[in-house]
């Protein structure tokens, strides 16, 4: 008998990205805790050079850094064509910045300090709408039958 082989799910891949190492352990650590693989990065200008189309499910990032805002950040990847999910922290609570993070396209803008209730809602609900429509793309594939 042919030895089995098992493979397990592939884990969901977040990348967070804030220049505070603090907030960057905590996320990771809640992120691993809750089943997800997560790669944290100190600026947007390190995610860039990890970057590869379809690697991560989901983005996390700050708005304020150092080098290239998370706003940019978001901005950068839609021009590069990412659908990627991106989802926003910030420390600023201010309308304008809020409203700028979600006209990008940003699914969600959470206020620091994060609630991880609020936070894993609204990542669950991002990789469920994903898994959604990659299920819904390979319904409508033709079939070769």
């Amino acid at each position: 008998m042919p030895a089995k082989t098992i493979r397990s799910p592939r884990l969901p891949a977040v990348a967070v990205v804030d220049d505070d190492e603090a907030v960057r352990e905590a996320l990771s650590d809640l992120l691993v805790v809750l089943g997800f693989a997560c790669q944290t990065f100190d600026r947007a200008e390190a995610f860039m050079a990890a970057y590869a189309p379809h690697h991560f499910d989901c983005l996390i990032t700050d708005v304020s850094m150092p080098g290239r805002s998370g706003l940019e950040l978001q901005e950068r990847l839609r021009e590069l064509g990412s659908s990627m999910p991106v989802i926003i922290i910030t420390a600023d609570a201010s309308p304008a910045t809020r409203a700028r993070a979600l006209s990008g396209g940003a699914l969600a803008c959470l206020t620091k300090p994060v609630n991880d209730d609020v936070l894993l809602h609204h990542l669950q609900s991002t990789l469920d709408r994903a898994g959604r429509s990659q299920s819904d793309d390979r319904q409508d594939t033709p079939s070769d039958e």
